[in-house]
């Protein structure tokens, strides 16, 4: 439409709303990042407001009930939002000023409206950590079991393990010492999530790492029992 008619970029519906704050409002990374490559959107769409004084990076900034973000969990929601809200903010114009809406900052309409979403996800978090650090524990108990065992015994004489020239004995040995790495690191990822303060930036990291480490010590498990 834009290739054939480029002036509809300037439509706006009843609220004042052209496609640029309609896409970011509803949240929309594919069209909008269609929109960004346009020179002719990126110099006046862009600098558009709505009847209500709302610029593009505060309709970034609001926070609405629908959940557009297919994640789970009210951490991942934030994340999701905050990553929307800094991409529209460095797609806009190096001279673009801060415009208030109503009294307020973009910046502010983001800590105002997200502070729900703060809440809930700092619950989600407990609960998950909580959760997967028993998980890590029982998986830690089982993978400090197995890396202790030796299949078929040890030499008498030199200690060395008698099926120590075998490849299986080789990827036993291996996957119980990965196992247990990865279980203890996940513990103590999330007993840091359970004990430390909440930044939510930094403990969102810090639960992906544990869960990629719990995944890692369980499969780890797995691949030892095989062997």
């Amino acid at each position: 439409m834009l290739d054939t008619f480029p002036v509809a970029i300037h439509d706006v519906d009843s609220d004042n709303k052209n496609v640029v704050l309609l896409a970011i409002e509803n949240r929309q990374p594919r069209v909008y990042k269609l929109l960004t490559k346009r020179n002719l959107v990126k110099e006046s769409a862009f600098r558009h407001i709505d009847n209500q004084g709302n610029s593009a990076l505060h309709l970034a900034a609001m926070y609405r009930e629908h959940r557009p973000w297919r994640v789970p969990g009210a951490a991942m929601q934030m994340q999701w939002e905050y990553k929307w809200y800094k991409l529209v903010k460095n797609s806009m114009a190096p001279n673009f000023y801060a415009r208030y809406n109503k009294g307020q900052t973009a910046k502010q309409v983001f800590i105002i409206t997200q502070e729900p979403l703060v809440r809930e996800g700092r619950k989600w978090l407990s609960k998950t950590s909580e959760s997967c650090s028993l998980v890590a524990a029982l998986v830690e108990t089982v993978a400090f079991t197995n890396s202790a065992a030796i299949p078929g015994g040890a030499n008498e004489v030199t200690g060395v393990p008698v099926l120590s020239e075998q490849p299986a004995f080789k990827v036993f040995a291996v996957a119980s010492l990965v196992a247990l790495c990865s279980s203890v690191t996940a513990l103590v990822l999330f007993l840091s999530i359970l004990t430390s303060r909440f930044q939510e930036k930094d403990l969102q990291k810090k639960l992906l790492m544990g869960m990629t480490s719990l995944w890692t010590s369980i499969a780890s498990v797995l691949v030892s029992f095989c062997a």
